[in-house]
């Protein structure tokens, strides 16, 4: 299994305040991984470093197997995918222009999730808050990414919409792609995931498989204390 993006002693922050410290993880293809911990666990930093969008202040991130200081957009063409926690979608837009821009297959878009189907000429404003967020997954999921960083996906959503959101990331993984997910809730993500990292105050505390983790949910949800 070959490793998508790795992360060796990476400190990264906003200015001269190191956010996240000695941070060591890696994704593989075709795994799905969580990123957990409690707000200002360093979560979001830490994928937003990895993207490239957080400067690093020391250690190294490898991506599709060199090392990587490019910004994100430059990642994005080798096939990297980015998912942040706000609606990532065109307001003024209609689905379908939403999901063209997104240079992936539009009939794959909609067989993923169908309920888009009927809305492809409505304006992406006029979605719902899950809706928008299917929208912009399935944007991601066309285009066929090597590599997603999902932040938060969950944020606000019914259980309904959530299952299928995960769903979806889940068959990325199994198709080949690595899937990394923050989420602030560790019942939500274990049971979708292979493995998981769980943060706290900038740094890693764990890293186990996440079947081992949901034996032992409280100490978990310990460091979120």
């Amino acid at each position: 299994m070959s490793t998508v993006i790795e992360a060796e002693g990476m400190c990264a922050g906003y200015g001269s305040v190191p956010a996240v410290v000695d941070i060591d993880l890696h994704l593989d293809a075709g795994e799905m991984v969580g990123l957990l911990g409690a707000n200002g666990a360093g979560k979001t930093t830490t994928l937003m470093a990895l993207a490239g969008v957080v400067h690093l202040s020391a250690g190294r991130v490898s991506m599709f197997g060199r090392t990587d200081r490019r910004p994100l957009f430059r990642r994005v063409r080798e096939g990297l995918a980015m998912m942040p926690e706000q609606r990532a979608v065109f307001m003024g837009l209609t689905v379908r222009e939403n999901l063209l821009l997104g240079r992936g297959d539009l009939s794959r878009a909609v067989e993923l999730f169908p309920e888009l189907a009927g809305r492809l000429n409505v304006s992406a404003g006029l979605l719902s808050g899950g809706e928008q967020q299917m929208l912009a997954l399935a944007r991601i999921v066309a285009a066929r990414p090597r590599a997603v960083l999902a932040d938060e996906v969950s944020l606000g959503l019914a259980p309904l919409v959530v299952h299928r959101l995960l769903d979806a990331l889940s068959a990325l993984a199994r198709d080949g792609a690595g899937v990394m997910i923050v989420e602030q809730h560790p019942h939500v993500v274990l049971k979708w995931t292979d493995r998981a990292y769980v943060m706290r105050r900038g740094r890693v505390e764990i890293a186990e498989k996440s079947a081992d983790l949901l034996t032992r949910i409280d100490s978990v949800t310990e460091l979120y204390l």
